[in-house]
């Protein structure tokens, strides 16, 4: 007999990124990490909380982080809810605006956990397929008396690739239910959506700072929106929901932007250097907006390629798309992890290839 409700016994649950053990020497490329250590200060921050003990409860609303956050961003404090990690933004607001039997809207294929989270609401995940070209039509804005909320991934996951702001402004404007605008690789794109919260309430822009900060093992995040939006938000969150040493490292984090500019730049750099790669190896990799590369091959199975890589200890993203198609997600590492899977791919690329059926 089961005590689940019936939608949670129904669902498979989302499934993360394969994490190797500790101490293994497993090159990870799998998980879109950032391979450098974070900024020097945060160590010297989580020492202060340390010293001043543990035991009385973290800032509710980690204002030191909002405050900070807001003069980076160049919005009120008010207008900035945190975290744990920016999953829980995305959790939060899905419980916040679809109920049991409504309908959630999202890009295909994009991050399958938007549709775990409407399965645990029991509402309708509903995906419009991106075109050739990574675009949105207008089916993603269609008027639906259901639609309570719609999400777009940008830059989007397994693509890397952008809409442009004022083309998110115009699907907001459009959309009948709020836009939750995930930049979770934002910062190493050309631009983002911070600025169109102030143009419209509909948006929301949630962010991490497991990516381009360096502290996935950190889970921090936070959504920018206006105060209203937050305010109904807030009411949802658990009470001490980012603990003392997350709130004091992501604010240090975040204070260092001179880190984040060097930290970006060499990432964009090796990007550019890893896409031209693959595409000399033979896959199709449209230009990346994202700390990874999305790499497809017509005509060739692709999974034999990801597992010889793990095989010989590295660990890339395998992402088979129904009605799509398959492709190979590689973030980008260092220069030497990075060379050390090309070699490992060109080697594989010279077996011969796994007819398809």
């Amino acid at each position: 007999m089961s005590y689940f409700r019936a939608n949670i016994d129904a669902m498979t649950g989302y499934v993360p990124g394969e994490q190797p053990r500790e101490g293994s020497k497993v090159i990870k490329l799998n998980t879109n990490e950032n391979p450098y250590p974070a900024s020097e200060s945060i160590g010297r921050a989580v020492e202060s909380v340390l010293r001043r003990g543990m035991q009385r409860y973290p800032d509710p609303l980690a204002t030191a982080f909002r405050m900070r956050a807001g003069e980076v961003l160049g919005v009120p404090a008010d207008w900035i809810l945190c975290g744990n990690g920016s999953d829980e933004i995305l959790t939060l607001v899905t419980r916040a605006f679809v109920g049991e039997g409504e309908r959630l809207r999202l890009p295909y294929p994009s991050y399958i956990l938007y549709k775990t989270l409407a399965q645990i609401q029991g509402a309708t995940s509903e995906e419009i397929h991106f075109d050739e070209q990574w675009r949105l039509g207008p089916d993603f804005t269609a008027a639906s008396p259901d639609l309570k909320l719609a999400f777009l991934p940008n830059p989007n996951s397994p693509s890397g690739t952008l809409i442009p702001p004022e083309q998110v402004l115009e699907l907001a404007r459009t959309l009948p239910c709020p836009l939750i605008v995930d930049e979770a690789y934002v910062d190493f794109a050309e631009d983002n959506c911070v600025r169109l919260v102030k143009e419209c309430d509909k948006i929301l822009v949630s962010r991490t700072l497991s990516k381009s900060y360096a502290l996935a093992g950190l889970r921090f995040g936070y959504v920018v929106a206006q105060p209203h939006i937050i305010e109904g938000l807030r009411k949802l969150k658990d009470s001490y929901n980012c603990d003392a040493l997350s709130i004091a490292a992501a604010t240090a984090a975040i204070d260092d932007q001179t880190w984040l500019a060097a930290n970006v730049a060499k990432i964009r750099a090796s990007r550019a250097t890893l896409t031209a790669a693959v595409r000399k190896l033979g896959f199709t990799a449209i230009n990346s907006q994202a700390n990874f590369v999305w790499c497809t091959m017509p005509g060739r199975e692709l999974k034999p390629l990801y597992e010889h890589l793990k095989a010989n200890g590295v660990l890339v993203r395998y992402m088979p798309y129904a009605g799509w198609g398959e492709g190979l997600r590689i973030s980008v590492g260092t220069d030497d992890q990075n060379d050390v899977c090309l070699a490992l791919l060109t080697e594989a690329l010279r077996k011969p290839p796994t007819p398809r059926c």
